[in-house]
C-alpha cells in the first residue's frame, strides 16, 4: 500500500528558512551491546577522540546557521544529560539544547511523534534527524542545499559499503543522475543495493508527520495485534485497543515502518557521503570511531590533536591532565583521557585510555580500551586483533567461537605486572592476575 502524503512547501523554503536538529539517544535497555562501558556512563555520553559520542553531532550541527534549536529525545533518566546540556550550552550558544524524555521505548519515529508539539513549536520548515550511535562527518549543510535544490521533502544519508555487508542495513535503491531514492528495504533478505541508510535524515515537517499519522491509521484500521518483536528483539511493537492518533502508545520506527512508504513520494532524495562513516553499536566499534574522529580532527589541524614527534604518532588526543612520560610511545589512533598516568617506555596504539588509568612502565595497549581507574602492571600487555578498515563489525572468530576482537576492560580493573589479556572483554572491579585469551572476564 503506497503511502500519500501532502507534498506542498512554502514559498520561504531555502537556506534561511527555519529549521531544528533532533539527536535520537535512546534509553538504558538499548545500552546491552555496548556493555561494559555502559555500565558506568550512558553511551551518548561516552568520550571517543576526546569528547562524548553526541558532542560529534553538535559539532555538526553548529555549522548550519539556521539551526536554532537542539532537541535530545530518549528514555534516560533527565538527570543523564543534565551537565552535559549545561556545559554544551556554553559551547554552542547559537542554538537552545533540551532533553526530552519518552515514558518509555517508542522507537525512533514513535519519539517524533509523541513530542511533535515541542518540534512543531516556531514552525519549522524542517528539521534534522540523527541517530546518536553514528560516527560521521555529518554534511548536514550539504543535505540542506539537496533539499533546496530538489525542493525536497526527505533527503537521508546514504554510504556505500560491500554488498556482504550492507544486507545488516537498511538498503537504499536510487537515481544516480537524479539522486531520487525509488526503494528503500530496511536489512533486506537478498543483495538489492550497497548504498545504505547513515540514519542522518532532513524531513519536511509536515511530511514526516502526515506520514506517521497515516502509519498509525493504517495501523488502528487492522485487526488487534498481539506483540510482534523487531528484527534486533531489543524493543517490540503492539497495537492496542482503543488507541487514537492523538496518544499512540506503540513502538513507530522511521526504518522499518516510514522510509519505505516515504520513497512513494517522489520527493525522497539520497545525499551519499564519500566521506568515512560508521555505527557505534558494540562497545569494540568506539575504537575505529575515535579513530575516525582522530583522522579528521588531524587533517582539520585541530588545536587538540597532540604534535608530531619521535614518540608521537598522529593523530593522538592527550587530555591536558594526563602525566605521560616523554618515553612512552603513542599512536596512531589513541585517546588519552583526564588524569591518566602514562609510565616510561609505555607502547599504545588504536586504543582508548580512559580518565584515572594507571599504565605502568613497559606495558603495551594495542587494540584496546581501558576503563576508568583502570591499572595495568610493569610489562603487561592488553590487546586486540586488527579488523580490516572496511569491516563494519569489531568480532572475529578465534577456534570456533565468535570473540569481541577489541579487548575492553571495564571500570575499575587491574591486570597484574607481566600479564597477558587478549580478545577478552571484563567486567568493572575485577583482576586479572594470570594470562587470558578469547574470555569474557564475569
Amino acid at each position: 500500500m503506497s503511502l500519500r502524503v501532502p507534498l506542498r512547501r512554502t514559498a520561504s523554503s531555502n537556506t534561511q528558512g527555519s529549521t531544528k536538529a533532533v539527536i535520537l539517544v535512546g534509553g538504558p535497555s538499548r545500552g546491552t551491546r555496548f556493555r561494559p562501558l555502559s555500565l558506568d556512563v550512558p553511551k551518548p555520553l561516552f568520550e571517543v577522540a576526546g569528547h562524548p559520542i553526541i558532542w560529534h553531532n553538535l559539532t555538526a550541527i553548529a555549522k548550519v546557521e539556521s539551526v536554532k534549536e537542539v532537541i535530545l529525545i530518549g528514555y534516560y533518566d533527565e538527570s543523564v544529560f543534565r551537565d552535559f546540556i549545561k556545559d554544551s550550552s556554553k559551547e554552542f550558544p547559537q542554538f537552545k539544547i533540551q532533553y526530552l524524555r519518552e515514558y518509555q521505548a517508542l522507537g525512533t519515529a514513535g519519539g517524533l511523534y509523541h513530542f511533535r508539539d515541542a518540534i512543531l513549536k516556531g514552525k519549522p520548515e524542517r528539521f534534522f534527524v540523527m541517530n546518536a550511535d553514528v560516527c560521521c562527518s555529518f554534511p548536514l549543510n550539504d543535505m540542506l542545499k539537496l533539499f533546496d535544490d530538489k525542493d525536497a521533502e526527505v533527503v537521508i544519508l546514504g554510504t556505500r559499503i560491500s554488498p556482504e555487508a550492507a544486507t545488516n542495513f537498511g538498503c537504499i535503491v536510487s537515481d544516480g543522475h537524479t539522486k531520487r531514492v525509488l526503494h528503500y528495504v530496511e536489512k533486506p533478505e537478498s543483495q538489492i543495493s550497497n548504498l545504505i541508510n547513515c540514519g542522518v535524515y532532513l524531513f519536511a515537517t509536515e511530511t514526516i508527520f502526515s506520514a506517521i499519522r497515516s502509519t498509525i491509521k493504517r495501523r488502528t484500521e487492522r485487526p488487534r495485534l498481539i506483540a510482534y518483536p523487531s528484527s534486533d528483539n531489543l524493543e517490540s511493537s503492539f497495537i492496542a485497543d482503543g488507541e487514537d492518533d492523538e496518544n499512540p502508545k506503540e513502538v513507530l520506527r522511521l526504518e522499518q515502518d516510514i522510509l519505505s512508504d516515504l520513497a512513494d513520494s517522489n520527493r525522497f532524495f539520497v545525499h551519499e557521503t564519500k566521506d568515512f562513516w560508521r555505527q557505534i553499536k558494540t562497545a569494540g566499534s568506539a575504537v575505529p570511531a575515535n579513530a575516525l574522529y582522530l583522522a579528521k580532527a588531524f587533517q582539520n589541524q585541530s588545536e587538540e590533536i597532540a604534535k608530531p614527534s619521535g614518540k608521537i604518532l598522529p593523530p593522538v588526543f592527550i587530555h591536558p591532565t594526563a602525566d605521560v612520560d616523554p618515553t612512552a610511545k603513542l599512536g596512531p589512533n589513541v585517546s588519552i583521557g583526564p588524569r591518566v598516568t602514562i609510565g616510561p617506555g609505555v607502547r599504545i596504539r588504536d586504543s582508548i585510555v580512559l580518565e584515572d588509568a594507571e599504565i605502568k612502565h613497559d606495558a603495551c595497549i594495542l587494540y584496546s580500551i581501558i576503563g576508568w581507574s583502570s591499572k595495568i602492571g610493569a610489562w603487561a600487555r592488553v590487546e586486540g586483533t586488527p579488523t580490516p578498515v572496511t569491516s563494519h563489525s569489531t568480532s572475529i572468530v578465534k577456534n570456533g567461537v565468535k570473540v569481541q576482537s577489541i579487548t575492553i576492560l571495564g571500570k575499575e580493573c587491574g591486570v597484574a605486572n607481566e600479564v597477558r589479556v587478549q580478545n577478552c572483554v571484563c567486567l568493572p572491579n575485577k583482576e586479572l592476575k594470570r594470562d587470558v585469551v578469547n574470555e569474557v572476564i564475569m
